[in-house]
């Protein structure tokens, strides 16, 4: 009797402590360069079908110089990112905890640092379920030394995703945003009501914390759900991403002002960034966000990338903040979230926003980004700093969930991604 209070004890501390967490955040001082995603590909989302033998990559690095024993878990997560109320043992074969075994320390680098990745999911710890995980790291076993959290998604394509970008209805944001017309073939899915059972999610650029989440669909057309409404998945256009080349710490890219190698780490200072909401708008291929490590002068970059702090400045219009609004450095850098970790201090001495990072090599990509300051939950808004044009290319991620009336969570069955200059379906 003891032995089984003890067990329900262990799951309901550790299912209290990860619902107040949140997604793709590190939590823990030392982690840097947090990178998930799908095998030998960069600048992919980290999703998997269920019961394929698709991989995600995991790496990460520890600045404590030292080995220490991380464990990970996954956490199934309803279509908002909120708990599941399951127990592990109910979507996930084999152990609920494993241990990261894969780390190397770093050569080259001045920074030390020690380099851990594994390809995940393994055979010991394996999602059973489809639908949103939180990938969930800490260390010595005690969820409550938690490193880091990543997001993964595991889909069961049992539905049909149709999706094309349009100019939205209103005249007013005709040449300034994208809207995004879905369809959904549900074929032999059992839906007695759309609204409360299924709910699409559209992402932007990777950006969670501006995804829309539209629970109604607009039609019904037999086995069809149409999502196409006037005012649903209008998105703001933006302009082409800005970009630093940092491969290499030697050679000074076209980005690149100055470097400082008087102070260690180095301080790599970023050529000061004009904003642009007043230029016309240009064509160039981008990364839409993404960043990748990479280095140009080493064989692994994982191990042998070393590390700078790298200063970005934003010069406003006539040398004058923004008033009301907080300006955000917005990129996978910094989470794709215009949050505290992002948010630039503007130098009334030199009238600039800057914003410094401790980077690894690499190349990165990014935007900047204005909230209101009394609106915490408004969304970030790229119309004072990057200025929107409807021709901007864009990468939209859709997603659709579905419940079952007799269901415990959200079902993860179909997903599809968009381009708004190829409109490329698929992974």
């Amino acid at each position: 009797m003891k032995q089984r209070f003890f067990l329900f004890f262990l799951l309901f501390s550790t299912y209290h402590v990860s619902a107040q967490r949140e997604p793709d955040r590190i939590y823990m001082e030392g982690i840097q360069s947090v990178k998930l995603f799908q095998q030998n590909d960069q600048q992919s989302v980290p999703l998997i079908r269920l019961g394929s033998s698709d991989l995600l990559e995991l790496h990460f690095d520890d600045l404590s110089g030292t080995v220490r024993n991380f464990f990970y878990t996954y956490e199934l997560c309803n279509a908002d990112w909120k708990p599941a109320l399951l127990n592990p043992f109910d979507y996930l074969k084999g152990f609920t905890q494993n241990r990261l075994t894969q780390y190397r320390m770093s050569s080259i680098a001045m920074t030390k640092y020690m380099h851990y990745q594994a390809l995940l999911p393994e055979r010991n710890c394996l999602p059973i379920k489809s639908g949103n995980y939180l990938l969930k790291v800490f260390l010595n076993g005690d969820t409550s030394k938690l490193a880091f959290t990543k997001r993964i998604m595991v889909v069961d394509d049992r539905v049909n995703i149709g999706a094309r970008i349009s100019q939205p209805f209103n005249s007013s944001q005709i040449r300034t945003h994208q809207k995004i017309q879905v369809t959904v073939g549900t074929k032999d899915l059992n839906i007695m009501s759309p609204q409360q059972q299924t709910r699409l999610v559209i992402i932007q650029n990777n950006r969670w914390s501006d995804a829309t989440y539209n629970s109604q669909p607009s039609f019904i057309r037999g086995n069809a759900l149409e999502y196409n409404g006037e005012q649903d998945a209008v998105f703001p256009a933006g302009k082409e991403f800005r970009w630093a080349d940092l491969r290499s710490f030697r050679f000074e890219s076209d980005r690149v002002e100055r470097v400082d190698r008087t102070e260690f780490p180095h301080h790599i200072y970023i050529r000061p960034d004009l904003q642009r909401n007043d230029l016309r708008y240009a064509f160039f291929n981008d990364r839409n966000g993404w960043n990748e490590i990479s280095t140009t002068e080493s064989i692994n970059p994982w191990w042998q990338g070393d590390y700078a702090k790298v200063e970005f400045t934003l010069v406003p219009s006539g040398g004058k903040p923004y008033v009301g609004k907080d300006v955000f450095l917005v990129g996978e850098m910094t989470g794709n979230q215009a949050g505290d970790s992002s948010r630039m201090e503007f130098d009334t001495e030199k009238a600039v926003y800057k914003k410094t990072l401790f980077l690894k090599q690499g190349y990165y990509s990014y935007q900047y980004l204005t909230k209101d300051i009394r609106d915490r939950l408004a969304k970030a808004d790229p119309s004072l700093t990057e200025g929107n044009y409807w021709e901007t290319e864009n990468e939209y991620l859709i997603l659709f969930y579905f419940r079952p009336f007799n269901g415990r969570h959200d079902e993860l069955l179909g997903v599809t991604r968009l381009n708004s200059r190829n409109f490329g379906n698929g992974f």
